[in-house]
């Protein structure tokens, strides 16, 4: 049996981590998304195969209790704002990867433009300078529900609160230049 002081890992390992096309696919999300490792990539991804094992177990499913659990996964996706609050089960099978790595906390502050770059997002998150309805997050890997998205902003004690933080200053401005691109 497991130890019991060791987390259960999250994620699984590609079956073959060798293939060229696979490593590239890897190597541009990583980038894309400034993924400090693998391991965030594969937790992310083993999350969207049990989405999609739970919408295809359930598309064959028949009775009150199917029902019951396809209306629980579909109200979940919603929340995280995988899907609109019309979707079905087939939608699920649709999702991709970067679906869900848009929704990380991550990649929510860096296109809310609190943070001039995404490696700069990831910083700010891991240095508590980040805060989601009022309470510091230290996961950049979190992912943010969709009520939960307005209420992201820097934490009060944080230096960035104040407008003339000169780091903020040139957050803002390059949020302005890219916006009259």
């Amino acid at each position: 049996m497991g130890d019991p002081k060791r987390p259960r890992k999250k994620y699984e390992t590609p079956s073959h981590p060798w293939i060229k096309e696979r490593l590239d696919s890897e190597r541009v999300l990583m980038r894309k998304y400034a993924l400090k490792n693998k391991k965030e990539l594969w937790r992310h991804e083993t999350q969207l195969k049990e989405f999609r094992r739970r919408a295809r177990r359930l598309l064959a499913a028949r009775g009150r209790q199917a029902e019951i659990e396809r209306k629980q996964l579909l109200q979940r996706l919603n929340r995280l704002g995988l899907l609109p609050a019309d979707a079905v089960l087939d939608d699920v099978l649709s999702l991709t990867l970067e679906d869900v790595l848009e929704r990380r906390l991550q990649t929510v502050v860096f296109r809310k433009g609190l943070a001039r770059t995404i490696k700069q997002a990831r910083q700010l998150i891991v240095h508590g300078h980040i805060s989601v309805g009022g309470k510091i997050m230290r996961s950049p890997g979190y992912l943010v529900l969709k009520e939960e998205e307005d209420g992201i902003g820097y934490v009060r004690t944080s230096p960035f609160s104040r407008e003339g933080h000169p780091e903020r200053m040139v957050i803002e401005q390059a949020r302005e230049g890219g916006e009259s691109r």
